[in-house]
C-alpha cells in the first residue's frame, strides 16, 4: 500500500483539541473515516477530539469540514470553528475578518491575536423538557441540565444515560451540566462522537449560556468556565429566541508536523 505523508496543524481552544489539514494546498476535501479515527487516537495517532479540513469554497474564504474522533462526519463545532479561523488567518487564506461555510451554514469570525470571536447561528428552538432540563440546537444538538458545582463531576454518567436513552440513542445528543453562582457559569460537557467528557465544547457552552439566560435571567455577555478554560457568550434575546450569538475565547497552535497515513 502506498503511504502518503499528511502535513497537519494541532490546535486547541480551551482544551478542546483538533488536527487541522490545509485541504486547499493539498487539494483534499475528504479523509476516510478509518484514517480520521487513527489520526485522532491518543495512543496510536496524534490525538484529538476531532479533525478538520480547510476546504476550497467559491463564495467564502473556505469551507470547514469536520469529523468527530470516531471518524464520522459531524455537525458544527464552536471551538473548532474558532481554531480553524485562526489557522486560516495565519496561513493567509483569510484576513482578520473570516467568512466560512460549515455544516450548519455560513459563519463569520474575527481574529484578534490569540483571541477569536465566532458568530454562531440564530437559535429559536430552546425547549424545556423537564423542571431543570432543556434541549436546543446551536449548530449541534444539546441537552442542558441545571445542576450544582459538586454534581458537574457526574457528567460522564449523566451524559451516557441521556445520550443512550430511547429519545436520543439513534441520532445522539451532546449533554451539558451547568451551575450558576451569580457571576460565572460552570459547564461540563459529554460529547457524542467522542463518547466521553471533553474539556470544553463551543456549541455546548453556547447552548448552556442561552439556557442560563432563560432559566436564571442572566444578561449577555455571559462568562463561562470549562475545565479547559474560559469563554464568553454574547447574544441578543428577542421574542423569536436569540440572534447575534457570538462565542469568544482563545485559539492556540500547539504544534505542526506530518503523519504517514
Amino acid at each position: 500500500i502506498l503511504k502518503m505523508k499528511l502535513p497537519f496543524y494541532k490546535y486547541q481552544g480551551t482544551g478542546n483539541d483538533f488536527v487541522i489539514v490545509n485541504g486547499i494546498e493539498l487539494n483534499l476535501n475528504s479523509i476516510e473515516y478509518s484514517v480520521v479515527k487513527y489520526i485522532c487516537d491518543r495512543r496510536f495517532g496524534i490525538g484529538a477530539d476531532g479533525l478538520m479540513i480547510i476546504s476550497k469554497s467559491k463564495d467564502f474564504d473556505f469551507e470547514m469540514i469536520y469529523y468527530n474522533s470516531d471518524g464520522g462526519l459531524s455537525t458544527m463545532c464552536g471551538n473548532g470553528g474558532r481554531c480553524i479561523s485562526h489557522l486560516a488567518h495565519n496561513l493567509g487564506i483569510a484576513g482578520e475578518n473570516v467568512k466560512f461555510l460549515a455544516a450548519d451554514g455560513p459563519h463569520f469570525a474575527v481574529v484578534d491575536g490569540s483571541l477569536v470571536a465566532l458568530g454562531m447561528r440564530d437559535v429559536s428552538d430552546l425547549k424545556n423538557v423537564g423542571a431543570n432540563d432543556y434541549v436546543t440546537n446551536t449548530g449541534s444538538p444539546h441537552y442542558v441540565r441545571i445542576s450544582d458545582d459538586q454534581s458537574l463531576s457526574d457528567i460522564v454518567m449523566v451524559g451516557k444515560s441521556v445520550r443512550y436513552s430511547r429519545d436520543y440513542a439513534d441520532e445522539g445528543i451532546n449533554v451539558n451540566l451547568i451551575s450558576w453562582n451569580g457571576n460565572i457559569l460552570k459547564v461540563a460537557t459529554y460529547e457524542r462522537g467522542v463518547e466521553d467528557e471533553t474539556l470544553s465544547c463551543g456549541t455546548g457552552v453556547t447552548a448552556s449560556a442561552l439556557v442560563a439566560s432563560v432559566h436564571f435571567g442572566v444578561q449577555s455577555p455571559i462568562k463561562v468556565s470549562t475545565k479547559g478554560g474560559d469563554l464568553v457568550v454574547s447574544f441578543n434575546k428577542n421574542d423569536k429566541g436569540f440572534s447575534d450569538v457570538i462565542l469568544s475565547g482563545p485559539a492556540e497552535l500547539v504544534f505542526k508536523g506530518e503523519i504517514e497515513i
